[in-house]
């Protein structure tokens, strides 16, 4: 069988590392590409003659080099669905260790119950929490533990739940990061959760999961398909309203849903929708730009993880 070219150049290059191993000649220094414009610069160089970035300690650098450990087509998509997997799985264990394995029992709505998080651990791995009034106006937010609204967005309470949402997130994510760059579609991803569980706290609605983020996602797309006429457009817009009837059937349906976290994703989806450009940054200045969003988002995620992990470490916690 032939081989592609692309593969025939992979096994090249793979002799040449060979061969430069086993006979002892290192490799010639070769010039560097600027990670935040591209530009073609210098072997000794540390700073780039076009855009004047580090190019060792910058955003852009540290985005390079933590794009090597993630896929090449939509790594941030990948990157948020191991995650959810990776804390489902350890938040399972958690509980059946707690609780036991116990088969559910009852009619066919069991299998919603199947893979179930304890409720306890869930609260102390960090899912949403209704907003408690103060100055006694009910529903007015006291946000005194506001890495909630992060950490909520990637817990799940059961098998067929985190399967759904990751379903709809391959689905949808690669799309929207293909449109706006992995830095701006994971600041995308995480404001638009915290506002499906802003509205769903202030509501009163003990919930977690991914879905007002996915809700989120839809909203983005859908407003950037308004009023464009194209073939292609109408077709993606028909596609996220046959979506948004699947999840408003649900929501109807089951009682666990929390319609209001979607609701809030989606119109905080549709508004960044229609603020931001829908293409991935075009120049070194909206590069950094979409940089400095995806790294605040990347990091104010792990901070709130990191809240939670002390919080359970922390020997004063109840």
């Amino acid at each position: 069988m032939a081989l592609s070219p692309r593969a025939r150049w992979k096994i090249e290059q793979f002799q040449k590392k060979l061969s430069g191993i086993f006979s002892g000649q290192k490799a010639p220094p070769r010039p560097k590409i600027c990670p935040a414009c591209g530009s073609l610069v210098g072997i000794t160089a540390t700073h780039c003659h076009q855009c004047g970035a580090n190019l060792t300690f910058s955003l852009a650098a540290a985005s390079k080099s933590l794009s090597r450990l993630l896929p090449e087509q939509s790594p941030v998509t990948y990157g948020i669905l191991t995650m959810c997997c990776a804390i489902y799985v350890a938040t399972l264990l958690v509980t059946v260790r707690m609780t036991g394995f116990q088969m559910p029992s009852g009619g066919w709505e069991a299998i919603f119950d199947l893979g179930a998080i304890s409720n306890r651990v869930l609260v102390s791995a960090g899912a949403s929490l209704p907003f408690r009034g103060v100055f006694g106006m009910p529903g007015l937010a006291d946000l005194n533990q506001p890495w909630r609204l992060l950490t909520a967005v990637f817990l799940h309470g059961s098998i067929l739940h985190i399967a759904f949402n990751m379903w709809v997130l391959m689905d949808i994510g690669p799309v929207v990061e293909e449109m706006y760059g992995s830095a701006r579609y994971l600041f995308i991803f995480v404001v638009t959760g915290i506002g499906g569980y802003v509205l769903s706290g202030f509501i009163g609605n003990f919930s977690m999961g991914a879905s007002g983020a996915l809700l989120g996602l839809i909203g983005v797309l859908l407003a950037i398909t308004m009023g464009r006429r194209s073939a292609s457009m109408q077709m993606l817009r028909s596609n996220l309203i046959r979506w948004l009837i699947y999840i408003a059937i649900l929501g109807f349906v089951f009682h666990f849903v929390d319609n209001w976290a979607h609701a809030g994703g989606f119109v905080t989806g549709f508004i960044m929708g229609k603020l931001m450009v829908s293409r991935p940054p075009a120049s070194a200045e909206e590069r950094k730009r979409a940089y400095v969003l995806g790294w605040a988002a990347g990091l104010a995620v792990a901070a709130s993880f990191a809240i939670v992990i002390y919080m359970l470490l922390s020997p004063t916690t109840v």
